[in-house]
């Protein structure tokens, strides 16, 4: 039992620390980490990076808004408050163990609001095929209206089938054959874990009262804002960033666009907050659009490292604002 344990923690926390740790050295083993203080202090426009906050925020609490509004036709009803904690949450545990907070989430709904774990779990599958069906959407449009930049980073990064064989180096090789073995172990972990709540039958039919719960939300049009609202408020988070810095401040709403549309997919890749993958995406696409290999290498590292402190911030917030209703006492 103890070594199954240790096995799992292995997987779960280790590999994809190891993922996104290879990844980063095989980025930045070069690079001088001496100037990065200087950059930060000196020639950062923190102003820009203070503004981009609320919009993270924002997109952590319209998710929780959505979620609340779901769980009511299947008779679930958290508080507002306990709902958008539990998004808190739920980003900040992800970045221990990937993917995780799925499940956190709906674990703290079920212990502050007595919520229904299955119920909550299937609410959290139907988000995500919408978020899905979103981020598709605009990565059709950003790649319809771009697609010459898209083509010219397949070729660059040794994506486009044709090349695939010959355009790869070994390091590349080694790069994407650990990122598909991290997806496909991610895939079975999520399967089995899956596979043993299907095997009773009353938690296999609350996660099917929640995937088929946006059938019965009372304001569609409020439930498409709400998710029209998350992305938009992720975009912005991101594309105020490119103000900090004089060498992507000029870049403008294009190359914001298409990088995030990158960045977005990087993340699939299973390491904490997407480290590693996002990182080597948006840096490419910086270097397409002219800013220089070194610079870029600034952007990616600071950027990303302010904006998982945030997530850090608000999963600490959440876990201090949770509180389990006052009991109701009766006078008679």
């Amino acid at each position: 039992m103890n070594a199954r344990k240790v096995y799992n923690t292995i997987v779960k926390i280790v590999l994809p620390l190891i993922l996104g740790g290879a990844i980063l050295y095989w980025m930045y083993r070069d690079f001088d980490f001496g100037n990065i203080s200087y950059v930060v202090l000196h020639e950062m426009n923190w102003t820009w990076m203070l503004l981009s906050f609320p919009f993270g925020v924002l997109a952590q609490m319209f998710r929780g808004w959505r979620w609340k509004q779901v769980l009511a036709p299947i008779g679930e009803c958290p508080r507002t408050s306990t709902s958008i904690y539990a998004i808190f949450m739920s980003y900040a545990v992800s970045l221990v163990v990937p993917r995780i907070g799925e499940f956190a989430r709906c674990g703290v709904l079920k212990r502050y609001d007595g919520v229904s774990f299955p119920k909550a779990l299937g609410t959290v599958v139907t988000e995500r095929a919408v978020d899905t069906l979103l981020m598709g959407i605009i990565t059709a449009i950003a790649f319809v209206l771009h697609i010459r930049v898209f083509n010219t980073f397949f070729n660059q990064t040794g994506t486009r089938f044709n090349d695939i064989l010959r355009g790869f180096t070994s390091a590349g090789w080694a790069v994407t054959a650990i990122c598909a073995a991290s997806v496909i172990v991610l895939a079975w972990l999520v399967g089995r874990r899956l596979s043993i709540y299907n095997k009773v039958k009353d938690t296999f039919h609350g996660i099917w009262q929640g995937v088929t719960s946006l059938r019965k939300v009372d304001n569609i049009p409020l439930f498409i804002i709400y998710s029209v609202a998350i992305w938009v408020c992720y975009f912005l988070h991101y594309y105020l960033t490119f103000f900090c810095f004089d060498f992507t401040s000029h870049l403008g709403f294009t190359c914001a666009l298409v990088s995030f549309v990158v960045g977005s997919i990087a993340v699939i890749v299973p390491t904490p907050n997407g480290a590693g993958p996002w990182h080597f995406a948006v840096k490419t696409m910086l270097v397409l659009y002219g800013v220089a290999d070194t610079q870029a290498l600034y952007f990616v590292l600071i950027v990303h490292s302010v904006q998982t402190l945030l997530v850090v911030l608000l999963g600490v917030w959440g876990a201090l604002g949770l509180r389990k209703p006052k009991a109701r006492i009766s006078v008679e």
